[in-house]
């Protein structure tokens, strides 16, 4: 960062891994081990992924990784309903709200014989996080709960938020001018998902990195926000379900 842009300049955007943190385990603070690693600023936002938000608050299972039969039984215990399955691939959706692949339970980065599965609530994680760093650091901060999600008609998968704390989940610029000056009709920009997809950059899968920081976002955007309010889509208005 080379301070506040000049006029006409565009605003940087930088993204910080945040390396170091070791393996966590349940009771585990991870706002203290996040603040000891990394000097914050006020309006950063802070990106963690679900695997270590989980291990942390103890959503950790135990798992034959060998007894597919197992396997089922956890994923639709984590679901409120199946939608759809292909082999060992179940789509279905998780009493949160999220429609994922195995209902978000994990096996990668855990020890063999157990898997991770949701947090309770990502929008309350992240709040705790959020909470922890300011009594910790003294900045104005935000977090963002990061998970890995596949998209039903595109290839490769991409990290999304499943919980946020001190930033909007979603930004609505319909009735503001595109760069026509026609007014936009329909445009709602999902910032946490871009910025948690952002952040996978720097952290990759098999880096042991996860948390990085993403530094220069729109300080409008640092407001009260909500996954489970404002990125869930009410099955009413869901073509699809």
């Amino acid at each position: 960062m080379n301070g506040a842009p000049g006029p006409g300049e565009d605003a940087a955007l930088s993204v910080l891994p945040v390396p170091g943190l070791g393996e966590i385990a349940r009771g585990d603070d991870l706002a203290r081990l996040i603040a000891a690693r990394v000097a914050l600023l006020d309006g950063d936002v802070v990106v963690v992924t679900q695997k270590i938000v989980s291990k942390a608050e103890g959503c950790v299972v135990p798992l034959d990784h060998e007894d597919p039969a197992a396997r089922a039984r956890l994923i639709e215990s984590q679901s409120v309903r199946v939608l759809r399955r292909r082999g060992d691939l179940i789509i279905s959706e998780t009493r949160h709200g999220f429609v994922c692949a195995n209902a978000g339970v994990d096996l990668s980065n855990v020890a063999d014989g157990w898997a991770t599965v949701l947090p309770d609530d990502s929008d309350r994680s992240a709040r705790r996080i959020r909470d922890g760093l300011r009594a910790a650091t003294g900045r104005q901060v935000a977090v963002i709960v990061s998970d890995t999600f596949g998209r039903a008609w595109r290839k490769g998968v991409v990290d999304v938020a499943i919980g946020c704390a001190g930033i909007a989940a979603v930004v609505d610029l319909r009735g503001t001018p595109d760069a026509m000056g026609r007014d936009l009709q329909a445009t709602e920009v999902c910032v946490a998902d871009e910025i948690a997809s952002a952040a996978e950059l720097v952290m990759g899968k098999a880096r042991a990195v996860p948390v990085a920081v993403v530094r220069g976002v729109d300080p409008a955007w640092l407001r009260r926000g909500s996954v489970s309010e404002e990125i869930l889509r009410p099955p009413a208005e869901d073509l699809f379900r």
